[in-house]
Order: structure tokens, then sequence, then C-alpha cells
């Protein structure tokens, strides 16, 4: 009997000491986080960094030394003895050397896979002159085959004077192959004469409702399709293959992990008048699979068209709002109009450049008001694009109607972009809850052609009005609208700080311009407030995932007064992804 129990004694301490010791490989190889933060077991920080200038996003610790991480989790966040408590056998320690951190940041905005796909197609962002606009195309020529599209975009006809393209700029280098280069802000896209053809586009084919084929003098299309009216061309378009899909995800990671960028919230491929099928096949094709394979890089919240909340609704009640911690659910997205520069935002007053033209209307008010009531009767969260003043106002209008019918919640409501808002807008995203994602960069590329299309004062008074917003303690969240504009945070927060376009000797609007902090938070906690992921992300804090940016700078007061650095290293989970 002695024996019997000497034997089951050293047992259970073997065993005892065996789970002691997973423990202290393996903090939460047991028990789940939210049950190990509530429980007595003693963990053991898988990472230490220490000796920087952490910058947190949380307002109960807005600045710490060091940073305890464990599990993929911050375990610990504080001064160094604090943090230093929790160190044990195997912990790697980084000595940042004064180096500034911040949390990872969140692109509140992009179009994920169609930026990718842009990598792989001609890339004519930044191009200022119209003869090396031409000269890509016909390189692109050289390497495709006779029959296959070419395709691409990225240009701003701004850049070169404002000409607008036509199909007869290129026509001559492209008789075999249809061509359609998209605008910068996707609005517009440039078709040559085989694109027009297969599209069966002539004098004769009436505008779309919410598009707008451009015309010559005489009648004959130009090329150029506005809105709705791209989906004319876009739908003669192959779709591209899983593969290349698939590839287009991982080239886009990579390029956001080396911005600093940790989660971004994609809005789909969905412009408007193109198919919502696409950004279905996106979830399906490429990142159900991508999960499925481990091979995620960045975290993504996907939005979806709201013409399709049904088939949302449904996937979020079988799986709830988190795929993964690589994929979360986000909500249902639609437009109200198109773009300042491609004279389709909707305003109260019409273009200074174009006396009758008002902008459009891309969505049938009665079929945006119907969508969006079942949308958030459904409890799903609602986006709705909105750029121009009068839009703008039609979408808050919208949600006073929505939270009137449907009673109050917590629905964080988003408008996106938010561009040109009329006076005494401002003061309804907070007095509503409505929740402003902007992209700042946007302002480098409107600050030369507002004033024409708009009328300086016009355009100084209610362009980008980040600061008023604030203000009017509405929640603001910034983004890039990738591949619109460039995916990079430092970018957007140095211009929301300092509003200084290229060439510029002052800033545009300097009342608008934001604090250092206030640009931080919105690419971090306010982003992830805006999606619903602020249990997970957004903030150095504990028991969040230690998602974080290590910056070029040592000195947070020179950061804060030039608002410049560059990315030193990017660790999603406590775990190095770039370099």
């Amino acid at each position: 009997m002695n024996f019997l129990i000497l034997v089951s004694a050293s047992i259970s301490l073997f065993l005892a000491i065996l789970i002691a010791s997973l423990h202290l490989l393996h903090p939460t190889y047991f028990l789940p986080w939210n049950k190990l933060q509530n429980s007595s077991i003693e963990l053991v920080a898988d990472l230490i960094i220490k000796n920087g200038v952490i910058y947190t996003s949380d307002e109960s610790l807005p600045f710490a030394q060091s940073m305890a991480v464990a599990n993929g989790r911050v375990l610990r966040i504080g001064n160094h003895s604090f943090v230093q408590e929790v160190a044990g056998y195997g912990t790697q320690v980084l000595d940042l050397e004064g180096k500034v951190v911040v949390p990872g940041f969140i692109d509140s905005h992009v179009h994920f896979i169609s930026g990718g796909l842009q990598m792989m197609q001609v890339q004519l962002r930044g191009v200022n002159e119209k003869e090396e606009v031409i000269r890509k195309i016909k390189d692109a020529v050289q390497s495709t085959k006779p029959g296959s599209w070419i395709l691409g975009g990225g240009w701003n006809n701004d850049q070169w004077g404002g000409d607008l393209p036509t199909a007869y700029w290129i026509d001559d280098i492209t008789p075999n192959n249809p061509v359609w280069l998209s605008r910068m802000d996707g609005h517009m896209g440039w078709a040559n004469s085989v694109a027009l053809s297969l599209a069966g586009i002539t004098n004769l084919t009436n505008n779309p409702r919410g598009g707008t084929i451009m015309r010559t003098a005489d009648g004959e299309p130009t090329g150029l399709l506005i809105d709705s009216a791209m989906t004319l061309v876009v739908s003669q378009i192959p779709e591209r293959s899983i593969d290349d899909r698939r590839e287009a995800l991982q080239r886009a990671s990579n390029l956001a992990l080396t911005k600093g960028v940790t989660t971004v919230v994609d809005m789909g491929r969905y412009f408007p008048g193109v198919s919502s099928d696409l950004s279905w096949e996106d979830f399906t094709d490429v990142y159900l699979w991508t999960n499925a394979m481990s091979k995620m890089k960045v975290r993504v919240c996907l939005f979806f068209p709201m013409e399709t909340w049904k088939r949302f609704a449904d996937l979020v009640n079988k799986m709830g709002h988190a795929l993964s911690q690589w994929v979360y659910f986000g909500g249902v997205k639609a437009f109200a109009d198109g773009s300042l520069g491609s004279g389709s935002a909707l305003f109260y007053e019409p273009f200074q450049d174009e006396p009758d033209n008002y902008g459009l209307q891309v969505t049938e008010p009665d079929v945006l008001l119907n969508m969006t009531l079942e949308s958030d009767l459904s409890g799903l969260q609602v986006a709705i694009h909105a750029i121009g003043d009068r839009a703008n106002d039609l979408i808050l209008d919208l949600h006073s109607s929505i939270a009137s019918t449907n009673g109050m919640r917590d629905r964080r409501f988003r408008i996106e972009h938010a561009q040109h808002l009329a006076p005494g807008t401002p003061s309804r995203f907070g007095k509503e809850g409505v929740i402003a994602s902007v992209q700042p960069d946007h302002l480098l590329d409107d600050a030369n052609s507002a004033g024409k299309k708009l009328g300086d004062d016009r355009a100084e008074r209610e362009s980008y009005l980040f600061k008023s917003l604030l203000d009017s303690n509405a929640l603001v969240a910034f983004g890039s609208d990738w591949p619109v504009a460039d995916i990079n945070p430092l970018s957007g927060i140095k211009t929301a700080v300092r509003r200084r376009p290229p060439t510029w000797k002052d800033a545009w609007i300097p009342l608008e311009c934001v604090s250092l902090e206030d640009a931080i938070k919105a690419y971090t906690i306010s982003a992830a407030r805006a999606s619903f992921i602020d249990n997970d992300l957004g903030s150095l804090s504990i028991g969040k995932q230690a998602d974080f940016v290590i910056l070029s700078t040592d000195s947070w007061n020179d950061f804060a007064e030039a608002a410049s650095a560059s990315i030193e290293a990017t660790y999603v989970s406590g775990m190095k992804a770039y370099p």
C-alpha cells in the first residue's frame, strides 16, 4: 500500500513538473487568454522590449518604457522593473535604444485585392506627362498577346494640366488589344476604341442610371466612363485567375507590412456599377483559402456590397464576427455619390468649371434607404461612400431615419471619405455618433484642383475638416483608399498634422491641422473602434494582440514637431513580420 502511495505521489509530482514546464514554454497552452487573465497562473513573457518610447494609444497609460508579450498578446506594459518581473528562461529581450514604438497601424479603407492586382498591371500613378502615359501603355502592348486586355490605372489628369485623355490618344498603338485604365479615384475609367466596341458603346448608347458616358460635341464616346457607366466595359473584362488573386493578396500584404500596417479594412473590389460578385469571390477563393492554409500576413476586416446584405447577414449568423484572429467580418458598404476629380461628387452648388454639373447620386434614394434599413435591422454595420457636401447631408439624414425607425443601438454607422462638408455638418457627426472614415493623403491630390472645381472660398470652407470633426467629438478613422492613394500611414499622419502638399510653402486650411497624438489614434484605436475590433486591436493594452511598429526616430518631441519618421520594423502578434 505504501508502495502504491509512493508511486502515485511520484506520478503526481512528475505531472505537476511537466505541466509547470509546459506553462513556462507555452503560457496559454491549456487556457485561453481571457481565462488566463483571471487565473492565478503566473505567465512568463516570450518577448520583452525595453528602453523605448512606447506610445500606446491607450488613454489610461499613454506612454511606457517597456512591454512584455506572451503568446502574441500584451502581457505587461509600463516601466522596466514592472515588466521585467515576468521575464523567465527563454524570454527574448529587444533593446529599443530609445526608439519610438506605436501600435500597428490600421488602414480603415482599402481595396486590398484590387491594389495587389494593380501592382501587376500598368502603373500610372504619379505620371505627370501625356507622353509618359502613352509610353507606358506602348511598353505594355509589346509584352501582351493580341486580343488580351491591357489593364492598369492610377492616372490623374490634373497632374498633366487637366486635359482628360481620350481613346484617340492610344488607338493607334493598341489596334489589337482592348484597354481599360481607371482614374486614380476609381470613379472614372479610360477605354480605347477596341474596348468600347467590345462593350457595344456607340453614339446611340444611353447613359446608365448613376453614370455618364463622356462624349464629343457631336455625340461620339470619348472613351471615358464615369461611375456606373464603367460597368459597360468592366463587365467584358475576363476575371483574373484564382492564382493571380491569391498572389495579389500576398503582394498587398507584403507592401502593407513595409508601411507598418498590420490590419486593413477591405472595402472589396466594388466600385459603383462593378459586379458585387467580385467581393464574394475574393472572400471564398482568396481569404478563406489563405486563412485555411495559415498564409495570412496581416489582419483584415471585410466589408461587402450592401446589395448582398442578406448573404452577409447569414454568414455572420453562422460564423460570428470573426473567422479567425486574421479575418474579421465588418459590415456592408454602399455609394451615395462619385468623386471630386471625376466631377461626380454630389454638391448643393454646381462645379465651378461645369456650371450645369451638380454631381451624381449613384444609388437611387429609395433603393439605398431600403437596403440600409434591412441591413441595419439585421444588426450589420453600415458604411456609405459620400464625398460632396450634399451627399454627406443626405447620408446623415438617412442615418437619423434609420435610428428613428430601427431604434437606438451601438451601430457605429460610417461615412466613407466625408471630404466636403457644409457649415454645421461636422457637428452632426459628433451629435449623431456617425463615424468619419477619412483619407488624409487625398488632400494632397485635391489641394491644387479643389479651388478650380469648387472655387477657392468654397473649397477652403468645406474641404477635409479633420479638426472640426474631432472638435465635434466625432470618431475619426484614418485610411488610404489604396490603390487610389498609397498605403502609407506615416504619410497620412504627416499630411493630417501639416496639411502641406508638395511644392506648397504653407498649409492648406491650417485651422484643420490635427495633433500628432490625434493622427496616430485615428490610425490605431479609433480605426479599431470604427470596425468593432477594438477589444483585440488598436492599442498596446494588456490582453490585446501585440501588433506594433518600431520607428526610426528616438525623440517623441522631434516626431511631434516634424511628423516625419520611417518604419524600422513591424511586428504582428509579437513576431517580426518586416523586415
